[in-house]
């Protein structure tokens, strides 16, 4: 039986094991104790609603928590005021089960009376009476909140939900608020596709900082091996796997989550040893599994790229141009690109979110029909059975293929076409070469117009490119097969 691997502590039946999430939970609290209303924005499948179903029972003991999911809620609730009201009712009526009587029958009165006389603010009273008579604070959390409609309910909601808020000293109102999703102020204007004045102008804008690191540092995805080690003895080395884990992922929870997954489910035994998975090798196998499948994070990606152009031109220029993108806020192409978690900012400077998201859009950019057409591609899936000698690739063979097709092919282009182009030509004849075998990605630390290191992973080897001479190094630390560079 395989075992389920959850990242965020969010417990399930069967077995599972969890990074500990304690000091996260402990750092939000704190701003729950200070009263605070806060955003807490983060990409799909970042571990939010897992993260919340936690600090529900985290704070359940000092605090009436109320959790809800806009996602529950259909588009035709945010109608009207009225339908709205009655659909958020129906909701508090099935999340608590100790309500007021006189709290209570208001509610339940709500629910049936979809007509024009139920408004907002009188849904607003009834929780304002709710907070002044129950025994603990009321904390509200909202999930998905982002996914509402696009009207002016959802924004009236939100404006009397800040009002309460703000004039808490003046009439019982909540004591924090938590709202949950992936878009936030600076760019929910995208996600209703308005400019209008009053949407710009969001309630949001009273939120304090949400500054805690939700990602997973490579010391929590230890934690949570050394706990699969103490009840399975695989003799991973889990330093070594922990410390990989967060160099593909950069601690992105759902990735993390789904490599240990796929090592246990999936690659196990695959080797011909006992716990052959927990090993570089495995870990590998691991990877190129997960590059090959359809899921719901990918997907999303994917379609992001469709929906926003300027995002797809500005990536394509990190990847393949070695760009260098500083970070300045109020850049469209940034902010989309930083909101839905393809990039991330390292010393002011924007960087792809980490290996896997980075491997996953060079396989996506250069499996295009336009690319595929290209004659580099065409000349090395001709060479293809050369370059692969008893399972293993011949990396010197390569280069000095690639050199003289790229002569032939393009060598009165000029300096700078070599310069915006020579990588992206590179990685275009690698590809039907290790495709569906290995994949290839840029160290970010190298991403620029002078130096390339290129990192080419096949059937558990790793290869190394990087200035234009060829050596053999077998002395490098963590780094095995040829060190071969091309800029």
């Amino acid at each position: 039986m395989g075992r389920f691997f959850n990242v965020n502590g969010d417990c399930r039946p069967e077995l599972h094991y969890m990074t500990n999430i304690q000091p996260k939970l402990h750092a939000i609290k704190e701003m729950v104790d200070r009263g605070e209303y806060f955003t807490i924005n983060r990409a799909r499948q970042y571990g939010k609603t897992t993260t919340l179903r936690a600090l529900t029972r985290f704070l359940a003991e000092d605090y009436l928590v109320i959790r809800m999911d806009f996602q529950m809620m259909s588009h035709a609730n945010f109608k009207s005021e009225s339908a709205f009201t009655a659909a958020f009712s129906g909701e508090l009526l099935e999340l608590v089960t100790e309500i007021p009587q006189n709290i209570l029958e208001n509610l339940v009165s709500f629910t049936k009376d979809t007509g024009h006389s139920v408004s907002l603010p009188s849904l607003f009273r009834i929780l304002s009476q709710w907070c002044g008579q129950s025994e603990k604070p009321i904390v509200l959390i909202i999930d998905e909140v982002d996914s509402a409609a696009n009207n002016q309910v959802f924004m009236d909601f939100l404006a009397l939900l800040r009002g309460y808020y703000m004039n808490r000293d003046i009439k019982p109102a909540f004591h924090s608020v938590i709202l949950a999703g992936v878009y936030d102020i600076k760019n929910i204007k995208l996600r209703f596709g308005t400019n209008e004045e009053h949407k710009n102008n969001s309630p949001w804008n009273i939120a304090a900082d949400f500054l805690i690191d939700m990602s997973l540092s490579a010391e929590e995805i230890s934690g949570m091996l050394e706990d699969y080690e103490h009840d399975h003895h695989t003799g991973m080395k889990v330093e070594e796997i922990s410390g990989l884990l967060y160099a593909y992922t950069s601690g992105y929870p759902f990735l993390v989550s789904r490599l240990c997954k796929l090592m246990d489910e999936r690659v196990e035994g695959k080797f011909g040893l006992p716990h052959s998975a927990w090993t570089k090798e495995g870990f590998l196998a691991a990877v190129r599994i997960l590059l090959a499948e359809s899921n719901t994070l990918f997907d999303s990606l994917i379609n992001k790229l469709r929906d926003y152009p300027e995002l797809d031109r500005m990536l394509r220029d990190l990847l393949f141009t070695g760009k260098e993108i500083s970070y300045v806020i109020g850049i469209q192409p940034v902010e989309i690109a930083l909101m839905f978690g393809f990039v991330k900012v390292s010393e002011s400077r924007v960087i792809i979110a980490n290996r896997i998201f980075e491997t996953l859009l060079y396989n996506f950019f250069l499996a295009t029909p336009s690319m595929q057409q290209e004659d580099m591609y065409d000349a090395a899936l001709k060479e293809k059975s050369i370059f692969i000698k008893n399972g293993h690739l011949d990396m010197k063979l390569i280069l000095e293929r690639f050199v003289i097709h790229f002569d032939s092919l393009y060598g009165g282009r000029g300096q700078k076409f070599y310069e915006d182009d020579g990588r992206r030509y590179f990685m275009l004849f690698l590809k039907p070469i290790i495709n569906g075998t290995g994949n290839c990605y840029v160290e970010a630390e190298t991403r620029n117009r002078q130096r390339t290191d290129l990192i080419v992973d096949y059937c558990g080897e790793q290869f190394y490119y990087r200035n234009k001479t060829v050596e053999r190094n077998h002395k490098t630390p963590g780094r095995q097969g040829a060190i071969i560079s091309l800029s």
